[in-house]
């Protein structure tokens, strides 16, 4: 599974941005997804994640609310849509994709990483 993040830039404080993940490869759409995100200087740490049917869905505490994940599977893609941004959203973010179905919280439950799409809130 080879995954590229895009949508990823500069917005202000209360705006929005939606995040797409494009996967190459049969085995995505058997695959939970996640969205990490990493602000400089502090760790990977987990913002989403859908099972691989797209029937069940996991958030952070910091996020719910304001992220909603989902995926198509015919277009290989999982999405983050992110509203009421903060400035402390700002940071890299990365989706995931995991060996099994369902939900994994924590980066050791993904096998496959894409390259990172940087998102900026100024305030």
């Amino acid at each position: 599974v080879q995954l590229q993040a895009s949508g990823g830039g500069l917005v202000q404080a209360g705006g929005s941005l939606r995040l797409s993940c494009a996967a190459s490869g049969r085995a995505f759409s058997r695959s939970a997804t996640g969205w990490f995100r990493q602000a400089p200087g502090k760790e990977r740490e987990f913002v989403a994640a859908i099972n691989w049917i797209g029937t069940s869905t996991g958030y952070a505490d910091s996020v719910k609310g304001r992220f909603t994940i989902s995926r198509d599977n015919v277009k290989n893609t999982v999405y983050l849509q992110m509203n009421s941004l903060k400035s402390e959203d700002t940071a890299v973010y990365y989706c995931a994709a995991s060996k099994g179905f369902g939900i994994v919280e924590v980066t050791t439950g993904y096998g496959y990483w894409g390259q990172g799409t940087l998102v900026t809130v100024s305030s």
